[in-house]
């Protein structure tokens, strides 16, 4: 790794320049675990509806990082006190809060690594980086982990108005081209303060929060799960699913060593440091050259699963407001087998149904408050005038059905 001190600037299609402030930040850029996040989408398979979507988890961190040097240049002035030493922590731990993901992000999440979220697995790599840094990261670790006793400082990395979403709102609807997702996140970081030690934004940017809201809801919905997008990431892990089931029954798969190691190991098994090491190479194009390598594989269900990912051969899939009949299932399931000859075992791979739910706003966790003129705090769901804010608070279940289609 690096010792330089030579800062670098980078040229972002969102904020422009983006510079690097410090030895320690342009480091952890250097380090290969960081250098890896080149290499994961960050929308994992939504560039098959939104062509643009190829940007990925390093650009996210880089604009993540740039939010909260503006955000503590706000707050510095207003007279709020943040040290160096605070501001180097916010900026590592929000440079490093996204680098526990695998490929293609939210897409394979729990299917390589079982029972180990994104969160854990970047607490583990920033705990490797800390150690080969001389500790320098335990103020990071702290903030992340949200036990900084400046609580402030942790909602900047972790709460509902972070930097983490001010960044990937913006970025994705850039990206994606959906309009709807555009916020104003410099409008939002000069309304931040801080008040009785939390985050809070100030009453005039009320309508600003809404604006976010109303673009979050919009993304999820429109971008996020969309339903082209769900389908081909329910296919991702039913390809994923099969592999695995094919290597514990002796059969031998092409792959790189780094993604067979984490395929052909049992899910009740302890996540080590062995793993972690290999988990670092680990990366979007190791999937796609497996698939590659698995559309001519002898066993019939991965051959065609990654055929019609790779082709774009998606299964068709409908969103309904109400859960889907054992009828309807009942009959889906006859066609299929009919038509393409499945087994019963086989079935699972071919037909997908269940459902997704999002809501906008949670009252319940991580409130955004509103710091009135009067000096009051109020979350802003109470303190908007906004007729639809509360309704946002409120939980939105969708029912998908997909499978392939079938001759009539």
């Amino acid at each position: 790794m690096s010792s330089t001190n030579r800062l670098k600037i980078f040229n972002d299609p969102i904020y422009g320049f983006i510079g690097i402030p410090n030895e320690l930040i342009y480091n952890l850029l250097e380090h290969p675990y960081f250098q890896r996040l080149r290499r994961i989408s960050q929308m994992g398979l939504s560039y098959l509806v939104y062509p643009g979507a190829h940007h990925t988890r390093f650009h996210h961190a880089l604009g993540s990082m740039h939010l909260m040097r503006e955000a503590i240049s706000q707050l510095r002035f207003k007279k709020i006190e943040i040290t160096a030493t605070e501001e180097q922590g916010l900026l590592a731990a929000i440079l490093l809060h996204d680098i526990g993901h695998g490929p293609f992000s939210h897409a394979l999440e729990g299917q390589l690594v079982q029972g180990v979220s994104h969160e854990a697995l970047s607490l583990s790599f920033m705990k490797e980086l800390n150690n080969e840094m001389g500790g320098r990261l335990d103020m990071a670790i702290s903030i992340f982990q949200g036990t900084h006793p400046k609580k402030f400082l942790n909602q900047l990395v972790s709460s509902q108005l972070d930097m983490d979403r001010l960044d990937y709102l913006k970025r994705d609807s850039f990206f994606t081209g959906v309009t709807e997702g555009n916020i104003s996140s410099q409008r939002l970081l000069s309304m931040l303060n801080v008040a009785q030690g939390e985050l809070v934004v100030e009453e005039k940017g009320i309508y600003s929060v809404e604006k976010f809201l109303m673009a979050r809801r919009f993304m999820y919905w429109q971008v996020y799960l969309h339903k082209t997008s769900l389908v081909a990431e329910l296919l991702l892990t039913t390809v994923i699913k099969r592999a695995k089931v094919l290597l514990a029954n002796g059969m031998d798969l092409e792959g790189s060593k780094t993604l067979l190691h984490f395929l052909s190991k049992k899910e009740n098994s302890v996540f080590a440091t062995a793993d972690l090491n290999a988990f670092s190479s680990l990366d979007d194009y190791d999937i796609i050259s497996a698939l590659k390598a698995w559309q001519g594989t002898n066993d019939n269900v991965l051959s065609k699963l990654s055929q019609m990912l790779l082709n774009r051969d998606l299964p068709k899939i409908k969103l309904k407001n109400s859960p889907i009949s054992d009828d309807k299932l009942g009959e889906v399931a006859d066609k299929l087998k009919e038509c393409f000859g499945l087994t019963e075992s086989e079935l699972s791979y071919f037909l997908y149904h269940g459902e997704v739910s999002n809501r906008a706003y949670n009252l319940k966790s991580q409130n955004i408050n509103i710091l009135r003129k009067n000096g009051k705090i109020t979350d802003v769901a109470k303190a908007s005038d906004h007729l639809n804010l509360k309704a946002l608070a409120k939980r939105v279940t969708k029912y998908y059905l997909a499978y392939p289609t079938v001759e009539a």
